[in-house]
């Protein structure tokens, strides 16, 4: 209208957002449009704000207009992430190596033998000056830059969307290679999943993509990070979804997958195509008596990835709770106890992989620059595989030091150590023991590496995956499996929280709330309200409405009218409480529709009980009225806390439940009902004509039926699928064989169904 450009000029001196808004409904070039909106922008941030929401905004609408389909965004971004995030992990490996060679100069084959070979003074003052640089950086833009960086990208997934702040990939950069490349005892992993993941959050939020989206983008980002540290494509996308995400699901794995093979397809561009790790020989299960020999090592790693746990965020707190000195101080006092360790252990500072490549191949351990004169002196031939062990903990020691103090690095890396060390040296007396039963130390050091980081990080999967790709051995990929496994169940006997969800927990984070939460919402309304419900008329007097609620034992009461049969509102009972002093009174004066709360809200059948908690917690009430889709003033029914927590807690017993059975259960048909308790049993059957072409949850399978469907054999043109414990949202076909649990009497009418 005429006043249409004052208004503009109003909202864009106040809210940059809005504006976009209204310009996007004019006709004016871009270029006219950026310099009228900067017209009204004042100086500095708020130009730059300005100018960054003008180029979103247009940018979102092009590609948008580009792209025909969600699915060809998401393609399209995971590629461009996949991208930068392959590159960044080039450019920071690129800077550690660039800081260490400058910080450790030397004529050595290994950057561990220059650092062994430096002076004394050198050890102490590169960290400490290391620590004094990255300090202050931390402590005044960006504290999510400090410690490993996996935590805080789980924050944001769970917390904020999967929204990061932009400056993050660039702080992460700086303070994580300074850290690593002056000594401090951490791995590049960490950080550089947390810088794939900024970019990733950054280009969804340019392109304004929604939540849901942003949480995958943020996982794409991660998954490139440790695609192009360790060459590693599978690994990268298994340690997305299994650790970042915790989300399995197809929409959010295929664009991880493009992500992690596009920056995979970086790194062998930059760096070349092979393993992260220089494995020499031959590695496997030697002879069938030495699964033994694996499962005592499977518990040690187990045992020794909770004693790093509990060590680091043991000293994590005192460094914050005992230590009373400026925060941006810690880190330089840390550098500096880092280079005291390194006089006696220089095998500690940095990544460590020269001494991780020295464990896997023993052949060749003629020197590891663990000073030998002395300790062959003082511990006589088995000096140096004592020393092996003791590396153990003082890399726990070294690393919780400099993660405790405030620097900035991963725990992949030093778990990937402290698991080498740990194999050569059980790997060395086992195999000096019994030669005929057991590999070489070497095997057990490779195994240890993927048990340690399996027991800290509680993702059995990704371990396996990554320690095969690392090295390229399909050899070892049975005892891998078993020392993971085993590794990560002992520890979850001490520690319930992985080192990374610990984190979390400690800022009142629970990563187990969060997946609850999906199992709330997992409930509908539909399922569980109550059809049987009470109500009075909007002309009831107060007398009959006391009498009515107190009758029943309500706590509220909704009010109807009846020449239209809408809801009106309810009356709780604290509004009755308060008004009982002068019920004589107001009996025949008073009536429902006066003391009527016409703004609580209520509930749909459709509606999930997430929401209706949300609700329940806003209006202060133990129940919601539950109206009809289509008339929505028309009550149909109550839906209590009460039920939604009783179903909660069925649901899940009946998950621990069928998700044993499940895994229990053979893909073969089974020729005979299986009855696994008292009463129940477990059948198989094809699918009922009744429930061709509807879903699990349209069904109500459980509720109707009375029993679980463990899991569906899905025969279709491309093979015979075995879906475990199926979604609620799975559609029937007439070629599926079901597998069913419950008591023998609901199984047997669900198998007489027509």
């Amino acid at each position: 209208g005429a006043n249409s450009g004052a208004l503009l000029q109003t909202q864009c001196s106040c809210y940059g957002h809005i504006v976009i808004i209204g310009l996007d409904r004019t006709h004016m070039p871009l270029g006219y449009r950026l310099k009228n909106r900067l017209r009204h922008l004042g100086d500095g941030e708020d130009r730059s704000r300005g100018l960054y929401s003008a180029l979103s905004g247009w940018s979102t609408r092009v590609f948008q207009r580009a792209m025909t389909t969600e699915h060809l965004i998401m393609i399209v971004l995971a590629i461009l992430i996949g991208t930068l995030g392959g590159l960044g992990a080039v450019g920071v490996r690129a800077l550690i190596r660039e800081i260490s060679n400058a910080c450790y100069p030397g004529e050595q084959v290994t950057l561990l033998e220059n650092i062994a070979a430096a002076p004394w003074y050198y050890k102490l003052l590169i960290p400490t000056i290391g620590g004094l640089i990255v300090g202050p950086i931390i402590h005044r833009f960006a504290q999510e830059a400090k410690g490993t960086g996996v935590p805080e990208v789980m924050h944001s997934v769970l917390m904020r969307g999967g929204r990061i702040r932009p400056r993050v990939a660039l702080l992460k950069t700086l303070v994580s290679t300074v850290t690593i490349g002056t000594g401090g005892s951490v791995g590049r992993e960490g950080p550089i999943v947390q810088i794939g993941a900024s970019l990733g959050s950054t280009i969804s939020q340019f392109f304004q993509i929604p939540a849901k989206r942003t949480k995958t983008l943020v996982g794409c980002g991660a998954a490139a990070g440790i695609a192009a540290a360790f060459n590693a494509p599978i690994a990268g996308a298994m340690f997305a979804v299994e650790i970042i995400l915790m989300d399995y699901a197809v929409a959010s794995f295929s664009p991880i997958v493009i992500s992690s093979v596009m920056a995979t397809v970086i790194s062998h561009a930059f760096e070349g195509d092979f393993p992260a790790m220089e494995v020499i020989g031959h590695h496997g299960l030697h002879s069938f008596w030495e699964i033994d020999f694996y499962l005592i090592f499977a518990i040690l790693c187990g045992v020794v990835a909770w004693l790093f746990i509990k060590i680091l965020y043991s000293i994590t707190d005192y460094w914050e709770q005992r230590v009373r000195i400026a925060p941006y101080i810690k880190p330089m006092i840390g550098g500096a106890l880092i280079g005291v360790i390194a006089l006696f252990f220089p095998q500690i500072m940095g990544v460590g992989y020269d001494s991780v490549n020295l464990a896997l191949n023993h052949e060749a351990m003629g020197y590891m620059g663990l000073g030998e004169t002395w300790v062959n002196g003082l511990l006589g031939n088995q000096a140096f595989w004592i020393m092996v062990l003791v590396l153990v903990f003082v890399k726990i020691l070294a690393t919780s030091i400099t993660l405790g103090s405030g620097g900035s690095g991963g725990i992949f890396a030093p778990s990937l150590f402290i698991g080498a060390m740990l194999g050569g040296f059980f790997g060395h007396f086992a195999h000096t023991l019994f030669p005929d039963l057991t590999a070489s130390a070497g095997t057990y050091a490779l195994i240890g590496m993927g048990g340690i980081v399996a027991g800290t990080t509680r993702a059995p999967i990704t371990a396996i995956i990554t320690i095969f790709e690392l090295t390229k051995e399909t050899s070892i990929i049975l005892p891998l499996m078993l020392v993971c496994i085993i590794s990560t169940i002992v520890c979850s006997k001490f520690t319930r929280e992985s080192i990374y969800t610990l984190k979390l927990l400690r800022r009142n984070v629970s990563v187990r709330d969060h997946a609850e939460q999906n199992i709330i919402k997992g409930l509908y309304v539909r399922d569980l309200y109550d059809r049987d419900f009470v109500s009075v008329p909007r002309d009831a007097d107060f007398g009959t409405v006391v009498a009515t609620m107190i009758d029943n034992g309500l706590s509220f009461i909704a009010v109807r009218n009846d020449r239209t049969g809408e809801m009106i509102g309810i009356i709780r009972l604290s509004t009755i409480r308060s008004m009982l002093t002068e019920g004589d009174a107001l009996r025949y004066v008073c009536i429902a529709a006066d003391i009527a709360d016409k703004s609580v809200g209520f509930a749909l059948p459709e509606d999930n009980c997430g929401s209706v908690l949300k609700k329940l917690r806003h209006y202060h009430m133990e129940g919601l009225p539950v109206v009809d889709s289509v008339s929505m003033h028309r009550q149909i029914g109550v839906i209590w806390l009460n039920d939604i927590v009783d179903a909660y807690e069925q649901e899940l017993e009946h998950r621990d439940m069928t998700s044993d059975l499940a895994h229990k259960l053979s893909i073969p048909r089974l020729r005979h009902d299986v009855r696994f308790l008292e009463g129940y049993a477990i059948a198989e059957m094809n699918a009922p004509k009744a429930f061709i072409g509807r879903s699990i949850g349209q069904l109500g399978i459980r509720q109707k039926h009375g029993v679980d469907i463990l899991t569906i054999k899905v025969h279709s043109e491309y093979g015979t699928q075995v879906k475990a414990i199926p979604q609620s949202d799975y559609v029937f076909n007439a070629q599926d064989i079901l597998v069913v649990a419950g008591r023998e009497e609901d199984v047997v009418k669900l198998k007489n169904l027509p």
